[in-house]
């Protein structure tokens, strides 16, 4: 699910599956990104220019903020069941989204809604089919926090 309103706000989630980091941040500056939420647990990869330090960096030299957000991570043992069967996705889905409801998850939401409102910001994992991967989830509850009556928002998909 892709959340962008007409003045370049909104949500946007990106996968770095299959892609190299210079093309990759050159595609958030041409969509005018300007923060990036790395929602992995742990953000590390053996991909080169995806660990946490290498992409700030590289981001940083592109005028983008960086900010890793574990409280909105999916724990591995949840991970398998995002590329199973349509019933392990949904288990992984039910417990991914019970996870969101800790207090630690709910604030970082509420903060992505926030910035949200006034920048365009991009949550980063690593699949590059969003409806295998928990950012989705975070994206539709991110979504659900905005504010209703504000800068019009749909839904589009990606």
């Amino acid at each position: 699910m892709t959340v962008l309103t007409g003045d370049r706000s909104g949500l946007v989630g990106v996968g770095y599956e299959g892609r190299d980091i210079g093309d990759f941040v050159a595609d958030l500056v041409t969509m005018g990104v300007s923060r990036l939420v790395d929602v992995r647990l742990t953000p590390i990869s053996r991909k080169r220019g995806f660990s946490k330090s290498a992409l700030g960096q590289a981001l940083g030299d592109a005028g983008i903020a960086y900010e890793h957000r574990r409280e909105l991570g999916n724990p591995k043992d949840n991970r398998p069941g995002f590329t199973g069967s349509p019933e392990t996705l949904a288990q992984a889905r039910a417990i991914y989204a019970g996870l969101l409801a800790r207090p630690e998850a709910v604030d970082a939401l509420d903060a992505l809604a926030a910035a949200s409102q006034r920048e365009l910001v991009a949550l980063l994992c690593f699949e590059a089919d969003q409806r295998q991967c928990h950012r989705d989830l975070v994206l539709q509850a991110a979504h659900e926090r905005r504010p209703i009556g504000g800068a019009a928002s749909r839904p589009r998909g990606r």
